[in-house]
């Protein structure tokens, strides 16, 4: 899918100066950034949408904005399975 953002003519110039050819990849990770913190979109998805080959490099990118990608659900799920190593 292709998505078209329309900007007001008057706002154009100041994007541009400051984020130059990288305006069009600036607008989608700030996207992508906003989903996956809403737990919209999982650490998968965030590497589809920008095109990384790794996990490592989503987990580089999310870690360059302060965006944890280890959570409180990833914890616990890791307790039960230590818990459950523990019992054999």
């Amino acid at each position: 899918m292709e998505v078209t953002i329309h900007v007001p003519d008057t706002l154009v110039q100041p994007l541009q100066e400051k984020w130059g050819e990288g305006l069009p990849r600036h607008v989608v990770e700030s996207w992508v950034l906003e989903d996956y913190r809403a737990g919209l979109l999982t650490t998968e998805e965030v590497r589809q949408l920008l095109g990384y080959e790794t996990r490592f490099e989503v987990h580089g990118f999310l870690k360059a904005h302060d965006v944890s990608f280890y959570t409180l659900e990833d914890l616990e799920q890791d307790f039960a399975t230590l818990d459950e190593l523990r019992m054999r």
